[in-house]
């Protein structure tokens, strides 16, 4: 797979188990090090096309099972091509200085209320599925521009604008109706998610109901914002 950009093509590496060409060698410590700061076994900075930056929100224990789980996969050789990312970030110690400015480890942008249900949904949504990596506009270097989070914006590989998922565009649809297109596809207008957003609902349809539902919490509390401007 390749992933454009205004940065670069990025290309996912292998993450299977095998243990020359995917992860086979890693410990539960450099998954979780890749996961929560970026960086690899060799100490290099990952490129935020891996959305560590939301993934730092992770508990160790999800992070414990999640390298259990990966361990299980068949082993699969190869490698994808390499990377081949814009003038500015070839360099990866600019990575570094970018993470200086952007990233904060271990900090999760999760809304807390103390209500069970939207506390689970806030983790599922800023963490694990990081939502607001593709639903947010970003500045010139790629970060998330802090106003326009969940509010839409450019789909990152420029193929299209992300709705906005506030208020401002969900305020009629109810938790339910969020649960269910989580499930099924199916969007309170009788229509159909497309792109991108097919792909996590795939994903989304495996997860119980309860997730769902706290999702859709979550989701329903967002501050209403203003849809950025192509």
């Amino acid at each position: 797979m390749a992933l454009g950009s205004p940065f670069g093509t990025f290309r996912p590496p292998n993450i299977s188990p095998d243990p020359v060409d995917g992860i086979g060698r890693w410990t539960p410590v450099d998954l979780a090090n890749a996961l929560v700061g970026g960086v690899s076994p060799e100490r290099e900075h990952y490129y935020p096309a891996f959305p560590y930056t939301s993934f730092t929100g992770m508990t160790a224990g999800d992070i414990r099972d999640l390298y259990a789980y990966l361990m299980t996969l068949p082993k699969v050789s190869g490698r994808a091509p390499p990377h081949h990312p814009s003038i500015l970030f070839r360099i990866r110690r600019f990575v570094g200085f970018w993470k200086l400015l952007f990233f904060r480890e271990g900090q999760s942008e999760a809304r807390l209320s103390g209500e069970p249900i939207h506390d689970r949904g806030a983790y599922l949504v800023e963490s694990i599925s990081h939502c607001a990596e593709c639903h947010s506009s970003r500045n010139v270097f790629g970060a998330i521009k802090p106003d326009t989070r969940f509010a839409g914006g450019v789909d990152p590989q420029g193929t299209g604008f992300v709705p906005n998922i506030t208020q401002q565009d969900l305020g009629k649809s109810s938790e339910q109706d969020i649960s269910t297109m989580l499930k099924t596809g199916d969007t309170p207008d009788h229509g159909r998610v497309g792109s991108s957003m097919a792909d996590v609902v795939t994903n989304t349809a495996m997860l119980p109901d309860s997730d769902r539902d706290a999702i859709a919490r979550y989701i329903k509390a967002l501050p209403a914002l203003p849809t950025p401007e192509p």
